[in-house]
């Protein structure tokens, strides 16, 4: 051991002796105790404490937290003590084996103690001393504060339970106290614990259920713990506790125990509706005697729960109990179902509010008559939507007329008046209507009206619009009376469209149509309506009656355009006879497209042909005349139309529709149209149907216009007609079209003047030797002379010459030298008529051309002559204007510029431009008379 050298005073020096404890075995600070038997060591982290090793458990070491001075032991005793300043704590106790140890033990706690030692150690030091001693140990384990409850309720365990559960109580050890009561049957104890411990916890603990024990329990709190108890909060915690463990059943015997036993609770409110709530979830069958033997509960709110939990005469003894006696009679009326209970009820106590319940449920019943009367009973006019609807469905009006009469006397409502005359009107009580709708009332009597009339109630309707001089519905009310003449007297005051049709159609279906065309003529001068009349007289066949309708109407001041168009309409669908004089008659005052249609439907194309003209549709004019010829075709009207079409195509259908049906008139047609026809295309038709010849009239009418198609077609028709002189005048005229081809054509041909005619056109073409050939080949000689000179060209010419001197025709040569005068050259013609003795021939020629050069060479030199005077003429004119300007030459300043014109040099002499002359000069040859047989003139020498 250490060395003791801690400042212990002498008075503890003694008391540790008294202990066993030497002076030497006293450790100080900062040492560490150790024996055979211990080791003390002191420790600072992680907090100031002292660990204490017992050598014989050295792995359950003992830490106690303070900051101990001095370590202080009794090795042989095995005592240990703790010293902090001037407090000792004595840390265990060992086996004490002598008495007089014991005593020497008790002395020194009392003495720590009677100095104010709190010490819980030494304190519980001090209480197992004192329960061994069995030295009141009731009143130290009650009384002492410094104890711990744990530790010396476990020392009593085995030495005295009861006093196990004093010390538990005290320290409120609830685990500890459950255990030590569990094992040793103290039953009543715990249940007095836990009714007073008042905590929810312990009790969940103790109600749970794996509590062996719990039923010990139960028993013990019910008839023990709680009717012992004057708490009402114990009593409130423990039956909390009952109901969170879900135990009705027991919690019905605990409040049962604490109710209905005098006990001091019995007259709670809440307690005893908890008993009966507790009763209704879990044992029905005591409900009814709860309610009869308890009074002071929430009789409202237990009757609802017991209302939802289907105890309905319990909910009905409820009610009645705190004179809840709607509620009561609700119960028997909507939960048990029992109209006739109820009804009972309610003769029993008389209440209004209790009759209007019961008056509801006949109502849903189905009790009609019934609820009536209760609901009159009870003075009751809320409902009386409910009953008025009730009361037609069943067709009680005679008690409704009851009901709603009581109803009046409460409130003026216009549902009830008006419902008030619909019942009377059901029960055909005319005269209670007329005397009530002069009585002052609130009634909406159009609305009644009109609900009269839709329930076929016509005279009681009749009453109502005739009293509100509603003439539109008193009208149709009458039509529906088959009253049809006051009908159209209303109608007329009515002066309303919908009035006029209605009263119409139904004097239309009584067959009443001399009213209906006094309806009618009022109708159909609206356009909206018009149509639906004829619509309706037609669906009825009634044709002739809106025929004689629509004739009346073309007189009205009002008459519209609609009025003609339907008769136009009418006429077309069953009169086509009158249709054209309709039409004509009032063209201008009908919706043409309307009647089109209807005539295009009913295939009247001649009316529809003349509709179409006069609503200038001349397309569609010309269309139905070729489409529907036999009935339309006027061929007057139809050129008449077809110079107006605007559709090109229309032409050359209208050349294809004359080709086929009226061919007589073809020509007639195409010179109408011969400005607006394509010339070739129409030609092209002809000649594709092989018809030209039918349109040569045409063709000649308009060959004017040069077209190669026409003149084609004509010079065609003409060849083939061997008319050569047209064919000539064509050719002459128009020369637009294959002339080489013609011509080939031609010149085979068998007619000669044909042939000409091939010669010319080749001349026309500048084929001049074709033309000189084929007029050589028929003799033609003229024409062949007159080709030459239009030719121009001069070897054509001589060639001419020679070939009529190699055929001997001397008088053609000679015609010819005349003819081709301005080609032929003199010397080539002198020379010819030499070498072929024709001198003769060629001397009217020789002189004709003498004497035109001589005339040539005359005015050559005339004009020489002439030019020359103009000349000297010009120059003599020149020379008196300078000599002019000299005569006041003299006069001008020196300085003064001279005139414009003077000082230039004279212009030149002769003509500018003019050729010099040069030659022979000849004297003109005038002109003498031609000679005879075609020769030149001859001039004169």
């Amino acid at each position: 051991m250490a060395a003791a050298n801690a400042p212990i005073a002498m008075r503890e020096a003694l008391t540790l002796t008294s202990l066993g404890i030497a002076p030497q075995f006293v450790t100080f600070t900062h040492v560490t105790m150790e024996s055979e038997k211990y080791i003390c060591v002191r420790e600072t982290s992680p907090q100031n404490s002292v660990v204490i090793v017992d050598m014989a458990m050295p792995a359950q070491p003992l830490r106690r937290p303070i900051t101990a001075d001095s370590a202080l032991m009794n090795p042989n005793t095995r005592i240990l003590a703790l010293k902090e300043m001037c407090m000792l704590m004595v840390v265990y106790l060992y086996n004490f084996a002598h008495m007089n140890r014991l005593r020497l033990l008790t002395q020194f706690l009392e003495h720590l103690v009677s100095e104010g030692s709190q010490d819980v150690h030494v304190h519980n030091a001090l209480g197992k001393i004192i329960i061994d001693s069995n030295n009141n140990p009731e009143h130290f384990l009650t009384t002492n504060p410094f104890y711990d409850s744990r530790v010396v309720g476990k020392y009593c365990e085995k030495r005295d339970p009861t006093l196990a559960v004093v010390a538990y109580r005290r320290g409120q050890c609830d685990d500890e106290l459950i255990n030590v009561t569990n094992k040793n049957s103290l039953f009543k104890l715990q249940a007095r614990y836990v009714v007073e411990r008042m905590d929810g916890d312990l009790w969940d603990k103790v109600l749970q259920p794996e509590n062996e024990y719990r039923r010990q329990l139960i028993d013990q709190v019910v008839s023990t713990a709680l009717p012992e108890s004057k708490s009402p909060e114990q009593v409130s915690a423990a039956v909390k506790a009952f109901m969170t463990a879900d135990l009705p059943h027991e919690l019905i015997e605990l409040l049962e125990k604490i109710v209905l036993q005098n006990s001091a609770f019995s007259g709670n409110f809440n307690l005893q509706n908890l008993l009966i709530l507790t009763a209704i979830k879990a044992d029905p069958s005591r409900v009814m005697d709860y309610v009869n033997r308890l009074d002071n509960f929430d009789g409202p709110a237990v009757g609802e729960v017991a209302v939802e939990a289907q105890l309905f005469e319990e909910a009905f003894a409820i009610f009645k109990k705190f004179n809840l006696n709607v509620q009561a009679v609700n119960v028997l009326l909507d939960n048990i179902r029992s109209i006739e209970r109820a009804e009972e009820f309610a003769f029993r106590v008389e209440e209004d509010a209790v009759w209007s319940q019961v008056a509801k449920a006949q109502l849903r019943e189905g009790l009609v008559s019934e609820a009536i009367e209760s609901f009159i009973r009870a003075d009751d006019a809320t409902h009386f939507l409910d009953v008025i609807r009730a009361a037609e469905e069943a067709n009680v009006y005679d008690d409704l007329v009851k009901y709603l009469l009581m109803v009046r006397q409460k409130a003026r409502e216009p549902k009830v008046d008006g419902e008030l005359i619909f019942a009377y009107a059901k029960i055909d009580r005319l005269s209670d209507i007329e005397e009530f709708i002069l009585m002052p009332n609130v009634a909406n009597l159009q609305n009644v009206g009109d609900r009269l009339y839709d329930e076929e109630l016509y005279e009681a309707a009749k009453i109502i619009y005739a009293f509100i001089s509603n003439w539109a519905k008193l009208a149709v009310t009458l039509v529906k009376l088959k009253q049809f003449q006051g009908a159209v007297d209303a109608a007329r005051k009515a002066n309303s469209a919908k009035t006029w049709k209605e009263v119409c159609f139904a004097c239309v279906d009584a067959e009443e149509f001399r009213l209906a065309q006094i309806c009618g003529l009022n109708i159909i001068v609206q356009v909206d309506d018009l149509e639906e009349v004829s619509e309706y007289y037609q669906n009825r066949g009634c044709f002739n009656e809106l025929i004689s309708l629509m004739e009346s109407g073309l007189g009205l001041e009002r008459a519209h355009m609609g009025i003609f168009t339907e008769l136009g309409v009418l006429y077309a669908r069953y009169r086509p006879e009158k249709l054209m004089e309709h039409i004509k008659l009032f063209s201008t005052r009908l919706n043409i497209p309307k009647l089109i249609r209807a005539c295009d439907e009913q295939q009247h194309w001649k009316e529809l042909t003349y509709l179409y003209i006069q609503y200038d549709e001349f397309d569609n004019a010309a269309t139905t005349i070729m489409n529907h010829s036999p009935d339309a075709w006027d061929h007057m009207q139809f050129k008449d139309v077809a110079v107006k079409v605007a559709n090109v195509e229309l032409y050359y259908k209208a050349v294809h529709f004359y080709l086929q049906e009226h061919p007589d008139l073809i020509n007639d047609l195409l010179n109408v149209l011969a400005l607006r026809l394509d010339h070739t295309r129409v030609v092209d038709i002809m000649r594709k149907a092989g018809q030209l010849h039918l349109v040569k009239p045409y063709m000649v009418a308009v060959q004017s216009n040069n077209v190669s198609a026409v003149n084609e077609s004509l010079n065609e028709l003409y060849v083939e007609e061997e008319d050569y002189e047209r064919l000539r005048e064509s050719v002459d005229m128009h020369d637009n079209f294959d002339q080489i081809g013609l011509a080939q054509k031609l010149e085979k041909h068998e007619l000669l003047e044909m042939r000409r005619i091939a010669a010319y056109i080749y001349k026309k073409a500048g084929r001049w030797k074709q033309s000189i050939a084929l007029s050589k080949k028929d003799n033609m000689y003229k024409d062949c002379m007159e080709t030459c000179s239009q030719s121009g060209d001069r070897e054509l010419s001589e060639d001419l010459l020679v070939y009529f001197i190699e055929q001997g025709k001397k008088e053609c040569f000679a015609s010819c030298l005349f003819i081709c005068y301005d080609l032929i050259r003199a010397d080539v013609a002198l020379e010819l008529a030499w070498m072929n003795n024709m001198v003769d021939f060629a001397f009217p020629y020789l002189l004709q051309f003498i004497r035109e050069y001589t005339s040539k060479v005359d005015e050559l030199v005339k004009d020489r002559i002439e030019s020359q005077n103009e000349v000297r003429a010009k120059e003599k004119e020149e020379k008196d204007l300078v000599a002019q300007q000299n005569m006041y030459a003299q006069l001008l300043p020196l300085a003064l510029p001279a005139p414009p014109g003077m000082g230039g040099p004279p212009p030149p002499m002769g003509m500018p431009g003019m050729p010099p002359m040069g030659g022979m000069g000849m004297p003109p040859m005038g002109p003498g008379p031609m000679p005879a047989y075609g020769m030149p003139p001859m001039g004169s020498y």
